[in-house]
């Protein structure tokens, strides 16, 4: 519970929420846990926290939820893809891939300080939307078949390439990634891949910490959240880093 707290509180603001509650089940649970079981009952637990943090973000007007929409039924359609594959195909060949991701995407921010400062849409509106569309689809995809770093990917993408600053690009990442979130639980649940006593009190604690990790994002601004996106990104690297030099 008091890891789903920290992750709720962290994946509010810039994702990465994973990197602390999936470790925490795997110490938890007994061995040979079944893969889907530990991320059916890790969506449970996402899901409470995502809820509360992208409501936090919508009520608050940092963006319209019009801007929400597409997007978010796009994740959807997408996790259930990437659900239907979990119980087909491992996972664990993309952690590779995520890594040099994660790699690039810390040294792009790195090199540009300014990137994400400012609010500077680079597209049409229409334009903005298809894309943020696309974006959805294809994070959504990846979430609800391996999952960790999706919120920060979508942040990332969401400031490099649609020109938000990283308050909106936080906020919409958000409510993408409730919409995977609920997707993949609603699947791995009725399919009964999920551990009750376990998820229901970590998803408490989550949605506490979602709460306030949306509060402290919308008063710190996007200044602040850039530096926690950094350093999660690089908690992250290493994470999956280790993980693949113990493979």
């Amino acid at each position: 519970m008091l890891a789903a707290l920290l992750a709720g509180f962290i994946d509010a603001i810039v994702g990465g929420g994973g990197l602390i509650t999936v470790p925490a089940l795997m110490l938890a649970l007994p061995l040979g846990t079944p893969l889907p079981t530990l991320l059916g009952t890790n969506k449970v637990v996402a899901v409470a926290g995502s809820s509360m943090a992208a409501g936090k973000f919508l009520r608050s007007g940092t963006l319209a939820w019009r801007e929400m929409v597409g997007p978010v039924l796009a994740s959807g359609l997408g996790a259930s893809v990437g659900v239907w594959l979990t119980y087909r195909v491992h996972g664990d060949f993309l952690r590779p891939v995520m890594l040099g991701l994660l790699v690039a995407m810390l040294a792009f921010i790195l090199l540009k300080p300014d990137l994400g400062q400012l609010h500077a849409p680079r597209f049409g509106l229409n334009h903005r939307r298809g894309l943020a569309a696309l974006i959805a689809l294809a994070l959504g995809f990846y979430d609800g078949f391996f999952g960790p770093g999706t919120g920060s990917v979508l942040i990332f993408l969401f400031v490099a390439v649609l020109g938000s600053d990283f308050l909106r690009a936080s906020a919409l990442a958000k409510s993408v990634n409730w919409a995977s979130n609920l997707t993949a639980m609603i699947l791995f649940v009725g399919q009964g891949s999920w551990l009750p006593s376990v998820a229901l009190g970590m998803a408490a604690a989550n949605g506490v910490g979602g709460y306030l990790g949306a509060h402290v994002a919308l008063n710190k601004g996007s200044g602040w959240v850039r530096g926690v996106f950094i350093g999660v990104v690089t908690a992250l690297i290493l994470r999956l880093g280790w993980q693949l030099l113990r493979a």
